[in-house]
């Protein structure tokens, strides 16, 4: 890998980190951003909908745009489009205006996310990819994990701090863009006609075993998030878990997550495949929240869930590598698509999971673990193409 590659893909983790430690320093200033401000639950979520909407919206759009004009503008006007809606969450006490920044913040992490990931893949050969995604999945990792315990302790200053923060951290990131990123060529006249005549067709960029990679990404990220967004509920209720036992179990699988992702994934890649490390993903997810739900004990519990975790943490990476092997071209659709059926996922799985919760603690489990382990079938359909790789960066 040549200097200039590395320095580029140093400042794509580098900005990814900053953006995510900002998108989630917001996370524990919720509750007080509602009582200070009278809103209620129901605000509450439509800001979160609104964001993930417009990411979802965004994505797929921006992605055939970058693929057209060049990734570093992209890049560069989706951290600044971060930087603004969180300076105007900081400074406004409108509703209408949080709703506003929330969708401008969906744009932009629609904007540099599935670039990020496709000009990765634009300078990088098939062996070091898993590499690279791995370090893009760790750095968004380590952002979201991070970010909600900075903005914690910012809010005994403000409720308002942590949104100057990440406003702060988003212009950094892109002046960091705008005056360290390498320049890379936008697409030729010539590229660029093949583009509009071929490679743009998404019935050929939803076709083959492209269409089940994007299935597996929609059922991971809603395995995930219906997982997930229940998961403190149903195991202080089911189990007595504390707040204590809750922090300990969500640190751990934080730091687990990220040696995997950034020390053994490309590791695991290398000697199994990315088709056969999604398989295991899945084999392990959906048993292990079987067991979960079979548990009599709290370490069971804690065990099974590192081990959930960790497969999702390395499912998404794995199945994002495949994707931007099998799509030579068109890497900005492709992970357009990637992250918009993320947000879909991100949008259905807690609404699932909540309003099956009420039912019963133990049916949104039951149904993830149907789901997760047709997927797991499912994986043995995947037939690969060839892809040629070109590049010997």
């Amino acid at each position: 890998m040549s200097k200039t590659t590395k320095r580029a893909i140093f400042i794509l983790v580098f900005s990814e980190f900053l953006v995510c430690l900002g998108m989630s320093l917001i996370f524990p200033v919720m509750p007080f951003l509602k009582n200070e401000l009278h809103l209620s639950a129901t605000d509450m979520g439509i800001m979160s909908s609104l964001f993930a909407f417009a990411q979802f919206v965004s994505s797929p759009i921006i992605g055939h745009m970058s693929d057209k004009i060049g990734r570093r503008p992209v890049l560069i006007v989706g951290l600044g489009l971060f930087a603004v809606s969180e300076l105007l969450f900081a400074v406004t006490n409108y509703l209408v205006m949080f709703d506003i920044s929330r969708i401008i913040g969906g744009i932009a992490a629609g904007m540099f996310i599935p670039t990020a990931q496709a000009l990765a893949a634009d300078i990088t050969t098939h062996k070091q990819r898993a590499r690279v995604i791995g370090l893009l999945s760790a750095s968004l990792s380590g952002g979201l994990i991070l970010g909600p315990g900075v903005g914690g302790i910012l809010a005994g200053i403000s409720y308002k701090t942590p949104f100057y923060l990440a406003a702060v951290l988003g212009l950094l990131a892109m002046l960091a863009t705008l005056f360290f990123l390498p320049h890379y060529k936008a697409p030729t006249k010539q590229a660029a006609a093949a583009t509009t005549t071929s490679t743009t067709d998404w019935r050929k960029v939803l076709g083959g075993p492209m269409l089940m990679l994007f299935l597996l990404i929609l059922v991971s990220s809603f395995g995930l998030q219906s997982f997930e967004s229940i998961y403190s509920i149903f195991v202080n209720e089911v189990f007595g878990f504390s707040l204590g036992d809750i922090a300990l179990v969500l640190t751990l699988n934080g730091i687990i997550s990220l040696i995997f992702q950034v020390v053994f994934f490309d590791r695991m890649v290398l000697f199994m495949g990315e088709i056969k490390l999604t398989r295991y993903a899945f084999l392990l997810s959906f048993v292990s929240i079987a067991w979960i739900m079979l548990a009599h004990t709290k370490w069971e519990v804690m065990v099974a869930t590192l081990i959930v975790f960790t497969s999702f943490d390395l499912l998404r990476p794995a199945i994002t590598t495949l994707l931007t092997k099998q799509g030579t071209q068109n890497q900005g659709i492709i992970n357009g698509l990637n992250l918009s059926l993320t947000s879909i996922g991100n949008i259905v799985g807690p609404l699932m999971a909540g309003s099956l919760l009420d039912i019963n603690y133990h049916i949104p489990y039951a149904v993830t673990v149907v789901i997760l382990a047709i997927s797991w079938i499912l994986t043995y359909t995947v037939k690969l193409g060839r892809p040629r790789d070109y590049k010997h960066a």
